[in-house]
């Protein structure tokens, strides 16, 4: 029954949310790919946001925080699908500003998840959730000021990348890597592995994407539209599922 009571106010939260924003769209064209890549990820977003908050509850005290935090970051990525298809379907555009926007909350949260899983099995410094937190905020700010003109268009494109490449340092070689790797928790190192190649590979798509598609004006925009969407759609959606799966197996075995 609390699942039940969870799963029907979680949905209705988010859909009232964007109920006001949505009200005046134009009908969604049937043979616009961008703007149906746009519904499809919001779809996603929502049922993953749901299942999370749903699943909370299911597993153990110390892993809340960070199921938690995926159905944050899969919420306020609905909330701005479906504002961002709503503008494209209305206007044929996706200003920089909405992205950055989604970006600069749900990517500072799914990088403070790996201090989160960290924590749930091991006592690990604060200064790992400041040092993460911060090179997250400087590769998204600095991103942000170089595609909007605020600043050298190259220079946010390097500090941002620079920013990004510290992450991974951190994740692989760093104080994060390093706890992961003696933490003796099986599960934690699948998931930590499995997060780790997300953040290297799927979000390799984002400096890419500026570079080709903003610097040097090689990729389409109706093309770099889709390929965010579905980066997206991957990037948080697999990477709060990892979470869940690494969460519950924790609780297994500590129900055991």
């Amino acid at each position: 029954m609390k699942k039940l009571r969870l799963f029907a106010l979680t949905a209705i939260a988010l859909f009232g949310v964007t109920s006001a924003a949505n009200a005046a769209t134009v009908v969604l064209a049937t043979d616009d790919f961008v703007g149906i890549t746009f519904w499809v990820v919001s779809m996603g977003m929502i049922a993953s946001t749901v299942f999370f908050f749903a699943e909370r509850g299911t597993v153990a005290q110390a892993w809340r925080p960070s199921v938690s935090v995926a159905g944050l970051v899969t919420g306020v990525a609905f909330v701005h699908y479906m504002y961002m298809r709503g503008i494209w379907v209305e206007t044929g555009e996706t200003p920089t500003v909405y992205r950055y926007i989604d970006w600069l909350i749900t990517v500072p949260l799914q990088i403070i998840e790996f201090y989160l899983i960290l924590s749930a099995v091991r006592k690990v410094p604060a200064s790992m959730f400041w040092r993460l937190l911060t090179a997250s905020l400087i590769m998204l700010v600095f991103g942000y000021l170089g595609e909007a003109g605020y600043i050298s268009a190259l220079l946010g494109w390097v500090i941002g990348t620079a920013a990004w490449i510290y992450i991974l340092f951190e994740l692989f070689s760093g104080e994060a890597g390093k706890a992961m790797k003696s933490s003796g928790n099986k599960p934690l190192k699948t998931a930590f592995t499995a997060m780790r190649m997300i953040v290297t590979i799927g979000w390799a798509i984002y400096p890419l994407g500026y570079l080709f598609g903003y610097l040097l004006g090689g990729i389409d925009t109706n093309a770099l539209n889709i390929i965010y969407n579905l980066a997206d759609f991957v990037n948080k959606i697999a990477f709060g599922l990892v979470i869940w799966s690494c969460a519950m197996q924790n609780t297994s075995v500590s129900k055991r």
